[in-house]
């Protein structure tokens, strides 16, 4: 017999490490190949990992809610067959990630590592202020006193102070005029911070406490970030989707026949609003300090409502070299994956544009937030019928159209209601312009 070390594999760009949610499998249970034994949860999505042999689980490495470096072993599993270099080539396609991850840890240790001095005075955490190692070793070393740290307000989870708000709270300290301080002033004692403490909740007769899940905090902070980051702002379309109405009545039958796939509105929109990105590509882009980042890809994000009632965005990487069927059918695919969380980590990430299908909820409006580090997003409204003025060859007339609204939210920072306003309004008329005579 021999063993084989399982071990955490890549999970995408930029995840480091991950947190272990649950044993699918204990110690003495069989195994097949790939079948999931552990489940993980990362910053950015829940997943299993599958076993690539077959075997008994000898021991459990890593237990319940432990986190785990990426390349690092999970488990032994006692499989078939005398030692061999099957551990070796299971550990080298982890290896060049390990690499990456221990450059990127010594990189952090660097500049999170204590600058001493005779001036510095040492931060510490307690209770009611925490502060990470890198916003300890900034004001260290920039000779920000615990006094000052503790007065900077937070905009991190909780309140918490992180490095955007000390750079923040120094580049105001360096723009703020200096004034000659009298030796009474200086000698005064400064007042005590005040702290006001919120009763802590308790269940009662008419209400219930329900804590947030990880997924949950992380939308939270997600959100909360966004709109600190980016003004947005939003404009409006109402566009008539009646060609497209009645050509999808006309071939969703024979698609569904032919493709096994339902053939939905969501292809359509995205052929759209890819259209509108070529068109215009600042749209297409995000913000790093000062610098706007152009993106040669065109990857859409779309927002997906899984069971529990949380949100998570499946990106279709390079739409722009999708057809209408192949959008279709990568749409679906995503779709049901995000509901049933078999998504892979690097199916979330890389966006560079976002939609929101409110109208899948009966909604006809709504401002979106930013999924950053994009700068819009554009949410889909419910088709409804309308009454509607209609030119035609003899004369305007009224006639009952299907209608929807498109609202596009986007960052004021970069993007300017010119630029905002058109993107959409061309993206309308891409929809009402659609050729009703192709097949799919």
């Amino acid at each position: 017999m021999a063993e084989y070390r399982l071990l955490l594999p890549a999970m995408g760009e930029g995840v480091m490490e991950a947190t272990v949610t649950e044993w699918l499998k204990n110690v003495g249970d069989t195994v097949e190949e790939d079948e999931s034994v552990v489940e993980i949860a990362t910053d950015k999505v829940d997943s299993d990992v599958p076993t690539p042999v077959s075997g008994v689980i000898k021991e459990i490495i890593v237990e319940k809610d432990e986190v785990v470096k990426i390349g690092e072993a999970l488990a032994i599993l006692e499989i078939e067959g005398e030692a061999s270099d099957d551990t070796t080539s299971q550990e080298e396609p982890a290896s060049a990630q390990i690499a990456e991850a221990e450059q990127i840890q010594k990189e952090v240790a660097e500049l999170e590592k204590p600058l001493k001095s005779a001036e510095a005075e040492k931060i510490t955490s307690d209770d009611a202020n925490f502060y990470s190692p890198l916003v300890r070793s900034i004001a260290e070393k920039e000779g920000i006193s615990q006094a000052e740290l503790s007065h900077i307000r937070g905009s991190g989870l909780g309140g918490r102070v992180n490095k955007d708000d000390i750079q923040k709270f120094l580049e105001d300290r360096k723009s703020a005029p200096k004034t000659e301080q009298t030796p009474a002033a200086a000698a005064a004692p400064k007042a005590p911070k005040v702290t006001v403490q919120q009763p802590a909740a308790s269940p009662g007769h008419n209400h219930e406490i329900v804590e947030m899940g990880r997924m949950r905090k992380l939308i939270a902070d997600h959100m909360v970030h966004s709109l600190q980051t980016a003004p947005h702002v939003s404009s409006f379309v109402e566009t008539d989707m009646t060609k497209i109405w009645n050509w999808r009545n006309k071939h969703k039958n024979i698609f569904q026949k032919r493709e096994g796939e339902k053939l939905t509105f969501m292809p359509i929109i995205v052929e759209a609003i890819v259209k509108a990105i070529k068109d215009f590509p600042m749209i297409n882009v995000s913000v790093d300090g000062d610098n706007i980042l152009v993106k040669k890809d065109i990857n859409i994000g779309i927002a997906t409502a899984r069971p529990d009632g949380n949100l998570i965005v499946p990106v279709i990487k390079n739409a722009d070299q999708y057809n209408l069927a192949g959008l279709a059918k990568k749409i679906n695919d995503l779709a049901e994956r995000a509901r049933t969380n078999n998504l892979k980590p690097d199916e979330i990430q890389g966006g560079t544009y976002t939609i929101s299908n409110i109208g899948s909820f009966g909604n006809i409006l709504g401002t979106p937030i930013i999924n950053q580090p994009q700068v819009a997003i554009m949410a889909i409204g419910a088709i409804e019928k309308k009454p509607a003025v209609v030119e035609t060859s003899e004369g305007d007339m009224i006639a009952i159209r299907q209608k929807m609204y498109l609202s596009h939210s986007y960052d004021h920072r970069v993007v300017d209601g010119a630029l905002g306003g058109m993107f959409v309004k061309r993206v309308s008329d891409y929809l009402e312009n659609f050729d009703s005579g192709q097949d799919v």
